[in-house]
């Protein structure tokens, strides 16, 4: 399969997750939550438009549960470390956050669900969108029968020079 059907074919499901109806988006952040939310086929509770509006309502980001957990303290926003892990896991699902798994140790989330690539900067734990859209991988390997190739993810590291 080549980049460009992986491609296709990341975009295809991440439109067919969300349940047939684009959200109308006004440009404020509660609606919009709201929005997102009900077109994705899930219940806008008052946790998930709270933790959904410090998500979304600052443009494209890059969490961890966390960091979206102290911010959420921080906004005096009553909710569990847990609910934070669920309610991230069911964004996820639902096609609205993109994870980004780091080293096998640490997960961001990242509102930009469209095909892109990462640095992650070592020395702050900091992951940052790669802004080349042609950034091509020139070959790559057989997939085993039976598989096919879900999403490509390229985190490259980057840490100060000594």
């Amino acid at each position: 399969m080549s980049e460009n059907n992986a491609i296709r074919h990341d975009e295809d499901a991440h439109a067919a997750l969300l349940s047939g109806r684009q959200p109308a988006l006004t440009g404020c952040p509660w609606h919009d939550v709201n929005e997102m939310l009900q077109s994705a086929g899930l219940r806008p509770t008052r946790q998930r438009m709270a933790l959904g509006w410090l998500l979304f309502g600052k443009g494209a980001r890059h969490l961890t549960a966390e960091m979206l957990y102290e911010e959420a303290t921080l906004a005096k926003v009553p909710v569990s470390l847990a609910t934070v892990y669920n309610t991230l896991n069911q964004l996820t699902d639902a096609g609205l956050l993109r994870q980004v798994s780091v080293d096998g140790t640490k997960t961001y989330f990242d509102t930009n669900v469209t095909t892109h690539h990462h640095y992650y900067l070592e020395n702050s734990h900091e992951l940052v969108d790669i802004e080349d859209p042609h950034l091509a991988l020139s070959k790559m390997p057989e997939v085993p029968e039976g598989y096919e190739i879900a999403r490509i993810d390229m985190v490259v590291r980057l840490r100060k020079k000594r």
